[in-house]
């Protein structure tokens, strides 16, 4: 599987994983979503929140690229966030429609990288601004990472709060080679 090949499964991945989020999260009251249960970003929503926050911080470092990605037009329209704890919606479903739109440009985003784009060096500045110049295959595969890492969060505190996610697996989603 090349590196582009892997983004995609990857970008496939993060939609599939917040469609089960927040459909498991759609089944809790209100005040389960907000209740402070001492995570990094404290409630179900407060994470879920940052998720997308941080996806939109990192996909307007991108949008910089100078492959210029068509498909991030609709993340360069966004307003930056001020902070990662930012709480960008303070409802389920204004965050739902917003998570469904950066998913829909991530697969789209990933399905116009080709290889040559992914040695390039990405300048960019850290939301203190401070600047940094990273491979951005790296940055990449960090911001899956990042995706993937709060989303096990959100997974256990829908599973404190009685919601079951189910499968969650990357495995799931891995296609078996076909037979020589």
């Amino acid at each position: 599987m090349s590196r582009s090949d892997h983004i995609r499964l990857m970008a496939t991945y993060n939609e599939w994983m917040n469609a089960r989020l927040y459909e498991a999260a759609m089944g809790l009251p209100g005040e389960e979503l907000a209740a402070d249960r001492k995570a990094f970003f404290g409630s179900i929503l407060g994470t879920l929140n940052h998720l997308a926050v941080g996806d939109t911080i990192w996909l307007q470092r991108f949008a910089s690229h100078p492959a210029n990605y068509r498909a991030l037009d609709p993340i360069r329209e966004l307003p930056a966030p001020t902070s990662l704890d930012q709480q960008l919606f303070a409802d389920l479903a204004g965050l739902t429609q917003h998570r469904k739109m950066l998913d829909r440009a991530i697969i789209e985003w990933s399905r116009s990288i080709v290889e040559p784009d992914l040695d390039q060096v990405l300048n960019y500045a850290n939301t203190k601004g401070v600047a940094a110049r990273r491979n951005f295959f790296s940055l990449v595969m960090h911001f899956f990472n990042h995706q993937t890492h709060h989303r096990g969060q959100a997974t256990t505190l829908l599973s404190q709060a009685g919601a079951d996610v189910g499968v969650t697996d990357l495995l799931t989603l891995i296609p078996s080679p076909t037979p020589a």
